[in-house]
């Protein structure tokens, strides 16, 4: 009976041995749901992944002496796709973080994946202040910006310099809703209104009709309660028509490609909010030029986000020393971030990262001295005017 207990511990140990082997080889995998074909493709899409990759190469390629991979997949604007893929990758492809693009009804269906896989979730690309709100999970971190501190700065801003009269062009999905919900507080906390709002589905080219109930609101701002391509057409339908030279656009939502394409002819004077711009300082200049010699243009401010996030993922790895969900998210919520990127960080019990934020002003042709000299910072936003100084009561998580 002796020798029968032995071997069998001979065994057991042999096998724990080997599996604790076999997960020390293991990669560490960091995967990526974006847009990479449909209206929010330029915002991150390929960019997004190319400065994942960098901030790899930055951490040396590896952590706790194993090989960081890069997973990416298109989740075409889908919920159903985005939650399919990352289940997929936590179930079957080692996944041991998450970096969420563009659209917030995917990221929703996603955090769902991330509560349920107890994988870390960072979303960077959707807007939907929800993800700290009633969808936030203990697993997450809004990363880049969201629809609180997009209306507390633009729609601030132009309500306060005599806007007074709104009517919103809105993407017909949450992020839009969202996104006109935070602003119309905004708007009416400082004695606006809003006299209409038509909602819009996603990847529309033709704008006439809405544009034509925006004019005949008679409101003084055209709210453009969108993002990407969808933002760039209806501007440029709105200028096509002469709707500009009787309504003053909002660019709620606005990245650096989206002014690239429209041009500074057709954007110059929008005034915009957001978290990073390539041309602020010596480091954010450093990294831009980095990021230019692969991509052949400057980075939006989410690609600039996504470097950061898996830089403090792989540090926050690093310092607990496991990839471990529960202690590297314990780690980052006690780790004060500052990069490039931010200096100012911190991630709040909601799970918002917390950072200054921008107003701008988009230059004139005459103004802009170089290539991609496209904004003057109007304002400096702390974190907490940004966001809020407290988190969000309707986030279940959140202990009261």
């Amino acid at each position: 009976m002796k020798g029968e207990i032995s071997v069998a511990a001979c065994v057991a140990a042999l096998a724990l041995s080997a599996s604790t082997r076999a997960a020390a080889s293991d990669p560490v995998v960091i995967g990526i749901i974006d847009d990479f074909t449909g209206v929010y493709a330029d915002v991150q899409g390929q960019g997004g992944v190319e400065a994942v990759k960098m901030a790899v190469a930055d951490s040396g390629g590896s952590v706790l002496g194993r090989k960081v991979t890069v997973l990416s997949a298109d989740h075409q604007n889908k919920p159903d796709i985005g939650a399919s893929k990352f289940r997929e990758w936590a179930d079957q492809g080692g996944l041991n973080m998450l970096i969420g693009g563009s659209n917030t009804g995917v990221n929703i269906a996603m955090a769902k994946v991330a509560l349920a896989k107890k994988v870390p979730f960072i979303p960077i690309g959707p807007g939907g202040s929800s993800l700290t709100g009633a969808d936030c999970t203990p697993y997450s971190i809004h990363y880049a910006y969201d629809t609180t501190a997009l209306a507390n700065g633009t729609a601030s801003v132009i309500v306060k310099s005599g806007g007074k009269s709104w009517f919103f062009i809105t993407a017909d999905y949450a992020f839009g809703t969202q996104l006109q919900d935070s602003a119309t507080k905004v708007i009416n906390a400082n004695g606006g209104k809003v006299l209409g709002a038509v909602r819009v589905p996603l990847g529309t080219t033709d704008f006439s009709s809405f544009l034509l109930q925006a004019q005949a609101s008679g409101a003084q701002v055209l709210g453009l309660a969108n993002a990407g391509t969808d933002f760039s057409n209806s501007l440029k339908s709105a200028n096509e028509f002469g709707i500009t030279k009787t309504m003053k656009p909002a660019a709620l939502l606005a990245f650096l490609s989206d002014i690239h394409s429209l041009t500074l002819q057709t954007a110059q004077g929008l005034y915009l909010t957001t978290a990073w711009y390539w041309d602020l300082n010596e480091e954010t200049r450093a990294f831009a030029k980095r990021f230019f010699a692969i991509m052949k243009k400057e980075p939006t401010s989410t690609q600039a986000a996504y470097y950061s996030a898996t830089l403090q993922y792989l540090k926050a790895v690093k310092a607990a020393g496991t990839t471990d969900a529960d202690q590297v998210m314990a780690q980052l919520r006690k780790t004060r971030i500052s990069d490039m990127f931010t200096k100012d960080g911190y991630i709040r019990a909601d799970g918002l990262m917390v950072h200054s934020m921008y107003v701008m002003q988009v230059k004139t042709p005459a103004e802009s001295k170089y290539p991609w000299d496209y904004y003057r910072v109007i304002k400096v936003m702390s974190g907490e005017d940004a966001y809020g100084s407290q988190p969000d009561p309707s986030c279940p998580f959140v202990k009261r």
